[in-house]
């Protein structure tokens, strides 16, 4: 159940990410009338996304805490660096790079700087993902 519970919480993180930052943000430019207007409504979105990022990580550390017998260490502290390294960078974006980008404060390089992180929280999620199936998958009879 606790493994179910992960994958779910992994897949929640990771689809979140995906269509807000690939799908829904995109299509805000394109059929807004403004981009002053499609811009204040995604810096809405990503900061719900967020708080949903650091929900979904520390669940799935309290998680990680009670599945079964502990891990090798190194693979535990794998997976865990993935989640913590995922909401550090969700945590920098909204309170480091959001309001640079808001303040259009050297936009260019602000905005990019969060492409490239919220890219690499995209990346990170994914890892927890693939970890949290091949687990329950491995904990199956």
């Amino acid at each position: 159940m606790i493994n179910r519970a992960a994958i779910w919480l992994a897949a929640l993180w990771w689809g979140s990410l995906g269509v807000i930052g690939a799908l829904v943000v995109p299509l805000l430019f394109v059929h807004l009338p403004s981009k002053a207007l499609a811009g204040a409504m995604a810096a809405r979105l990503f900061a719900a996304q967020t708080w949903l990022s650091l929900a979904c990580g520390l669940l799935l550390l309290l998680l990680e805490r009670k599945i079964g017998p502990p891990e090798p260490l190194d693979k535990a502290r794998s997976a865990t660096v993935y989640v913590a390294g995922g909401m550090l960078l969700a945590f920098l974006m909204e309170y480091a790079v959001a309001p640079r980008i808001v303040a259009r404060e050297n936009l260019a390089l602000w905005h990019s700087l969060g492409s490239v992180m919220y890219l690499l929280q995209w990346l990170c999620a994914t890892v927890v993902l693939a970890r949290a199936s091949a687990s329950a998958r491995a904990a199956q009879p």
